[in-house]
């Protein structure tokens, strides 16, 4: 497989002020592939550590942040001898280890010369329990699972990637049939890399969809694992829960009341956060004004989503037959799918947040706002060809931007102010 993440890798090894890195991500979207493919690629030796129920890493990091003492230890735990100038050190799974993380900070202030990566599932979770962190003494990377190109890419479609990225839109019309059927197995396969690697090695959706299941299974697992307090686990399994039906709704703004009777916001906070930062969901705040900064606008409402267009059908139990209905996969449940899928190839190929736009009453609401330079820009999604867009009108005639943007099944075209781009050439960088 090719993920994106490795150029970003080679960019980081080539910084001259580079610092200790850490990889976030929710767990199993590719982080240990990525670290060790980078390794050898790059680097003549791999020293990878796993801090995962690692008594011998516990007792070394225990003692004091001595480098040379640090060193001769994971050359013994490695088996590799770690030489600074031709080998990546692999801390992996480094929250379970609080030590080692803290540890980051010395090997930057005191040997910087050590390329050192690391990674873990539940990263940003430690950060909020009594860790030193190594605030201002590491770089960071954040990684999801696979997007729409890095799909393609997968199924060895590389032509149909470079296409798009030339945004040869006439060439790519023609192409359209065939893009729209491997958009249709990208809602269903997802980015989780095993589960895109299932489809490609059997050709099977059910085998695909019992992957999904598996992985939803150790999510579950990790509430309990992870979260001490029982109350606490209990409304985290409920948020997880409920993101498909928030989803299904018309009016798509998380509601608290729908998790239970009378259930207000600070009652499910700590919850919330916990999946936010376990990188299992994704919040999309609601501004009231696209002013910039956005993040100066934004209020209490929200909408929630997962983390993978493939998790969250297999969360709904969206059957495989819908592939084969028509466009019936891109409108189901109201087009969550759609939405949750355009969300994740924006995070995925752009670094601002993601916002969206609705007025108090609810009565006009912009899918998505973003940041471009010194621009706000409107994007609206559509699950169908049906181009009506009254909230977007109402947005353009308030607000006058330069630029909106539909994602949609129709071709490629472009109006005064409006950008309609398919919903398989969907990029924002």
């Amino acid at each position: 497989m090719q993920r994106k993440i490795i150029q970003s890798l080679a960019k980081w090894k080539q910084k001259p002020n580079r610092k200790p890195l850490i990889i976030q991500g929710a767990r199993q979207v590719g982080k240990t592939w990525a670290m060790k493919h980078f390794g050898e690629q790059a680097f003549e030796q791999v020293a990878y550590i796993n801090f995962d129920n690692n008594s011998r890493m516990r007792t070394l990091f225990s003692g004091d942040y001595d480098i040379n003492r640090l060193i001769l230890g994971l050359k013994i735990e490695s088996g590799v001898n770690i030489q600074a100038e031709n080998t990546l050190i692999i801390f992996d799974e480094v929250q379970e280890v609080p030590q080692a993380l803290s540890s980051l900070k010395y090997f930057y202030e005191n040997a910087p010369q050590f390329y050192i990566v690391s990674a873990g599932s539940l990263l940003g979770i430690s950060l909020h329990h009594q860790v030193s962190f190594p605030v201002g003494k590491v770089d960071f990377l954040p990684m999801y699972p696979m997007d729409f190109h890095e799909f393609l890419t997968a199924l060895g479609k590389q032509d149909l990637v470079q296409l798009l990225e030339m945004q040869d839109w006439a060439l790519i019309s023609a192409m359209k049939t065939t893009y729209i059927d491997l958009l249709r197995q990208y809602y269903f396969v997802g980015g989780m890399p095993e589960a895109v690697q299932t489809f490609i090695d059997m050709q099977n959706f059910d085998a695909v969809r019992q992957v999904q299941r598996n992985l939803l299974m150790a999510y579950e697992q990790d509430f309990s694992k992870h979260i001490g307090d029982g109350q606490t686990v209990q409304k985290v399994r409920s948020i997880w829960a409920s993101i498909p039906e928030q989803l299904a709704k018309e009016n798509k703004k998380f509601i608290y009341s729908q998790l239970q009777k009378g259930a207000r916001s600070k009652d499910y906070e700590i919850a919330l956060q916990w999946l936010k930062d376990s990188g299992l969901a994704h919040s999309v705040p609601r501004i009231k004004k696209p002013h910039l900064p956005l993040s100066a606008y934004q209020d209490n409402a929200f909408k929630l989503y997962s983390l993978d267009v493939g998790l969250l059908g297999a969360q709904s139990h969206l059957d495989a037959s819908v592939l084969l209905d028509g466009s019936r996969i891109f409108s189901e449940f109201k087009g969550a799918l759609t939405e949750q899928y355009v969300l994740q190839q924006l995070i995925t190929n752009q670094e601002n947040p993601v916002f969206y736009w609705a007025t108090e009453k609810g009565t006009a609401e912009v899918d998505f706002v973003l940041q471009r330079k010194q621009s706000v820009i409107p994007i609206e999604v559509k699950a169908e060809e049906n181009l009506k867009a009254k909230s977007l009108k109402v947005y353009v005639e308030q607000f006058q931007p330069e630029q909106a943007i539909r994602f949609s099944m129709a071709d490629f075209r472009e109006q005064d102010w409006l950008v309609n781009v398919p919903l398989y050439g969907c990029r924002f960088k």
